[in-house]
């Protein structure tokens, strides 16, 4: 049997890590519960490059850090899905970009939804002063370990 840990005895870092990763453990519950129970975390990495734009495939593999070929295999994931669709180029017949469906848009509305009540879930447990000075915190150590400009272009990539 492993010895108990006290999270109090966590370094910050990952005290975080398993914050972000229970947060986004009750949003993606949220979601089944709004009928996007196939959506995974890993096709958010993806989704933000889409919210605001039509990447080709080979853009998104190197917004991504990964390869075409994996990245071809996640967008047809989400096209089987029902969240994305390639269409052609206004410019270039044999250029496809990737875009959002309906549904595509509607899962970002309901994971955006998920992810506020989370917030005032929480909000309520810690109270606002609270809340609201930690959130102060995290924002001020993203921008100190360089993150801040990542999160501003919507180029957050999955961790390796």
């Amino acid at each position: 049997m492993s010895t108990p840990v006290d999270p109090s005895d966590l370094d910050l870092g990952t005290l975080a890590l398993f914050v972000g990763s229970a947060a986004a453990g009750a949003v993606q519950e949220d979601l089944a519960a709004q009928g996007f129970g196939d959506l995974r975390t890993s096709h958010g990495y993806v989704f933000q490059h889409l919210i605001n734009a039509r990447p080709t495939v080979s853009d998104l593999s190197a917004r991504l850090d990964m390869t075409q070929q994996g990245a071809s295999k996640v967008v047809a994931e989400l096209e089987r899905l029902g969240y994305a669709e390639r269409l052609p180029s206004a410019h270039d017949a044999r250029v496809r970009h990737v875009a959002l469906t309906h549904r595509g848009k509607a899962a970002v509305t309901a994971a955006r939804d998920a992810r506020q009540r989370l917030e005032k879930r929480l909000r309520e447990r810690t109270g606002t002063p609270d809340f609201d000075a930690a959130r102060s915190v995290l924002i001020g150590l993203l921008d100190e370990l360089g993150g801040t400009a990542a999160v501003s272009r919507r180029d957050v990539r999955p961790p390796r």
